[in-house]
């Protein structure tokens, strides 16, 4: 039972990772029915302003010009980089999604991995092939809970993303920003007679996931403190299955789908060799899509709405 509940724990913090990236792909699929698939290295372009947030917070420190905790620093860098990354999804949304909208998804679908080609090489020209090392901005602690072994960090990153799901859901839910993505999600052609703008919403649906994408990032940083610049394609890929799994559109699901399959992961690895988790975890997912091709909570007439 120990055993089991120390996976436990780490599968919590996996999953947390996938679910919040998995959030944007679900919110862009479900708005606007098409796949981003750059979110993956948008989640690496937001670790990596993460990164240079922090030290440069770290040297305004070491130099006495603001005094502030590590603490604080953190959540600073959480904040800015979460601003400067939605700034980026905007961009992307506006050079490279907004004059295919009308086109083939397909079209649409390529320009999205030329896209994450960009933001890579991009990285590579900046900062080079080298990995780079997130600060170390809180310092490790364990906690012994019943021969259950817990850090802060992971408690920390639970508990933040579990609030960010949370805020998500409720700006959705209960603001007239949210209202007009709900509604522009369950007719794209009904909302824009009422007087809402396809641009404005397709903007902010592409900041918010791409600041949680940020906040993902940073998270992974403190958790595995060693950046790449591919850093995002495999999570990319696996939070876009998430995505699918949860339903179109839903935050719900998208989250469930996300702590699922990092539950998937960890235990699979668990039992069977390491070799075999992802072909025995996505077969897993297939047989749920088999029964529930549609997701979680995905509604059947939603697929064929607009296509």
């Amino acid at each position: 039972m120990i055993f089991f509940l120390q996976n436990l724990v780490n599968a919590l913090q996996w999953g947390s990772f996938y679910a919040l990236i998995a959030l944007g792909y679900s919110m862009v699929y479900g708005i606007l029915m098409l796949f981003n698939f750059a979110h993956g290295d948008i989640f690496m372009v937001g670790a990596y302003i993460g990164f240079g947030v922090a030290t440069g917070l770290l040297a305004l420190v070491s130099t006495g010009m603001i005094t502030a905790p590590n603490w604080m620093i953190l959540v600073l860098t959480i904040l800015f980089s979460m601003i400067l990354t939605s700034f980026v999804g905007m961009i992307v949304e506006r050079v490279g999604y907004r004059p295919l909208r009308d086109a083939p998804r397909a079209s649409a679908a390529i320009t999205g991995l030329m896209i994450g080609i960009i933001l890579e090489t991009g990285n590579l020209i900046l900062l080079g092939a080298r990995r780079v090392s997130f600060p170390a901005l809180i310092q490790t602690e364990t906690y012994n809970l019943g021969g259950v072994y817990i850090t802060n960090k992971k408690i920390m990153i639970v508990v933040v993303s579990l609030a960010l799901m949370l805020a998500l859901h409720q700006f959705v839910q209960r603001t007239k920003w949210g209202m007009a993505m709900r509604a522009m999600a369950y007719d794209y052609t009904v909302v824009p007679l009422m007087g809402v703008s396809i641009n404005t919403i397709a903007r902010l649906t592409f900041a918010i996931g791409s600041a949680l994408a940020a906040a993902a990032g940073i998270l992974f940083g403190v958790a595995y403190p060693v950046l790449d610049p591919y850093m995002g394609i495999v999570f990319g890929w696996k939070a876009f299955v998430a995505a699918i799994l949860g339903g179109r559109g839903s935050v719900l699901g998208a989250t469930l789908a996300g702590f699922l399959l990092g539950f998937i992961e960890i235990f699979v690895a668990m039992i069977f060799p390491s070799t075999l988790r992802d072909l025995i975890a996505y077969s897993i997912i297939l047989l749920i899509l088999v029964f529930r091709p549609h997701g979680f909570f995905g509604e059947p007439y939603s697929a064929r709405l607009r296509l």
